[in-house]
């Protein structure tokens, strides 16, 4: 689909005059088009992975009370039960985990940079920040953190960005351990230019991180070559799946940094990249849902066409 040149966009890639209708054509509901999915996925392992915040949960004013509900919770449970299921966010790993509160699926954080599974990367393996530990339940796990080494620096850098960003109402800087957010969803939108710009001179000093913009978020990480789509190959990895023709891999997400994931998955050749998204926008997404909502018809549908078509309980 080629959209008119004159079409203007935000900064997160949106089309602010577009038909939905007219998108929906090149990204169809992945509700509506289950059957697709289904006939695709018969007879092969599926595997699942989901964004957070704007997938699992509402985007919300306070990012700490980004709180996902007891029925998607209940959803994604279901999910874990029959599929492989990992949840790749931008928070914390730790702080993610405090809002789904599920043992029976997998975590990475800061965007991929903070991964922990219970078997080690075979392609992985003797990467250094790959290390072995044991979880509070005694069970052996790997942690995978690609970006150890930016620790110290990341915590200045907060540091700094707390100050600079204090004297304007409304921002707030949140710390994700391998990278931090600096939110301007309630700044006053006279302000939102001056605090990117004072965002922007300051991280000029770091050339080893980058920023990038999300829903009203400016993302800082370190800049190597490290991102959600990457993350989704090592979990598949870890999983021994990653060179297996017979997995068929969703991945479901909001935000700029799902497209690489939505990338990654177009490169395997097989499997379904879902934006979650109500209003067309720029995407590597083939499928689309428009809210959370969706996400969880969708996640409870899966969940009930595996229970019925394997009979499992």
């Amino acid at each position: 689909m080629e959209f008119n040149p004159k079409e203007r966009f935000d900064d997160k890639d949106t089309i602010i005059n577009g038909s939905y209708d007219v998108w929906l054509k090149n990204h169809p509901s992945a509700l509506s088009s289950f059957d697709e999915i289904k006939r695709v996925a018969h007879e092969k392992q599926i595997v699942v992975f989901l964004d957070y915040d704007g997938t699992l949960s509402p985007i919300v004013n306070n990012p700490d009370q980004a709180y996902m509900s007891d029925a998607m919770r209940s959803a994604v449970r279901k999910v874990g039960k029959h599929f492989p299921t990992s949840i790749i966010s931008g928070r914390s790993r730790d702080k993610v985990f405090q809002f789904v509160r599920l043992n029976n699926i997998y975590y990475a954080g800061s965007h991929g940079m903070d991964i922990s599974t219970p078997s080690v990367s075979l392609y992985y393996g003797n990467h250094k920040h790959q290390t072995r530990t044991i979880d509070e339940k005694g069970n052996d796990m790997v942690n995978f953190c690609p970006a150890q080494d930016f620790l110290p620096r990341i915590q200045t850098i907060k540091v700094m960005l707390q100050e600079i960003t204090r004297g304007i109402k409304g921002a707030m800087v949140e710390d994700n351990k391998f990278c931090l957010s600096v939110h301007f969803r309630c700044v006053n939108e006279d302000n939102v230019g001056v605090l990117k710009e004072k965002v922007e001179s300051a991280m000029k000093s770091y050339k080893d991180f980058r920023i990038s913009d999300g829903k009203e978020v400016m993302e800082i990480r370190p800049n190597i070559n490290w991102d959600k789509g990457l993350a989704l190959q090592y979990l598949l990895d870890t999983l021994r799946f990653e060179n297996s023709s017979e997995v068929v891999p969703i991945y479901i997400g909001d935000d700029k940094t799902d497209e690489d994931a939505f990338k990654m998955i177009k490169s395997i050749g097989r499997g379904f990249p879902i934006v979650v998204s109500s209003t067309p926008k720029e995407t590597e997404a083939l499928y689309s849902l428009r809210d959370p909502i969706e996400v969880m018809s969708f996640l409870i549908r899966l969940a009930k066409w595996k229970k019925d078509s394997h009979g499992v309980n």
